[in-house]
């Protein structure tokens, strides 16, 4: 335990020193909210749904915990690059416990993104409607970055070079992110568009979200969300253990 709370540790106070990594990183999600919230928020109004902010922050706060969690696998790369992977693998200590140090420190990483978030949102007129279910929302915005962490660490393990980690984030950050209902409700969708989007496990992280932060707000349903978000998030953990422990440094 002393070794996972080490790394954890580690990857908090990395964070903590990058002050152009905490701003670089906001910057995308208040783009989304400024340019999508009051440009289309007239329109999603006319059309019948209410107030678009309302509905676009939960899909927002998913977005930068999604892309934080996910670019945490390549500090795995950096580090085999760098040689500070080996000295950490040499320790009389079992990689399975260094995997979950760095991926619960990636993940706790990406939850403070989404906390910040969060609390700028509430600039735009964003209002949470329980606050009996805040707790709630922080376990969902955990979920949803443990999951993304894990396949953050299995892609780390399993590439050598970070222009292929890159090239593979933006084959797969857009895709998950633009088809899991963060920008448009779910209900209606045309069938491939739909069964994308059950496929995919940040939809259940997206509606998990908005159904704590906005009563009624969850169209799958939260349980379903979270036993799917727990299930994958188990998965995944468990892959990403695997392609750790096989790495050669």
């Amino acid at each position: 335990m002393n070794v996972i709370y080490i790394l954890w540790l580690r990857q908090l106070k990395r964070y903590g020193r990058s002050k152009s990594r905490i701003i670089g990183s906001l910057g995308q999600p208040l783009l989304f909210l400024l340019a999508l919230g009051f440009g289309f928020g007239p329109i999603y109004d006319r059309a019948g749904g209410g107030n678009y902010i309302q509905f676009l922050v939960p899909g927002i706060i998913s977005m930068s915990i999604l892309f934080t969690a996910l670019f945490s696998g390549i500090e795995i790369i950096w580090d085999r690059q760098f040689g500070f992977l080996k000295e950490t693998l040499v320790a009389p200590v079992s990689r399975l416990k260094i995997m979950i140090g760095r991926t619960l420190g990636g993940a706790t990483v990406a939850t403070i993104q989404g906390i910040i978030v969060l609390m700028i949102s509430f600039l735009v007129n964003f209002r949470i409607e329980s606050f009996k279910l805040l707790p709630m929302v922080f376990v969902t915005m955990f979920l949803i970055a443990l999951l993304f962490a894990a396949l953050g660490t299995t892609l780390g393990s399993v590439l050598a070079d970070m222009q292929g980690f890159q090239l593979i984030m933006n084959f797969l950050v857009m895709p998950i992110f633009f088809l899991s209902g963060a920008l448009f409700p779910l209900q209606g969708l045309p069938k491939i568009i739909d069964t994308i989007v059950t496929f995919n496990p940040l939809s259940y992280g997206v509606d998990a979200l908005r159904g704590t932060l906005i009563v009624g707000g969850a169209h799958i349903g939260l349980l379903t969300d979270f036993i799917v978000l727990g299930l994958v998030t188990s998965i995944l953990l468990a892959l990403g253990s695997y392609f750790f422990s096989k790495i050669q440094v």
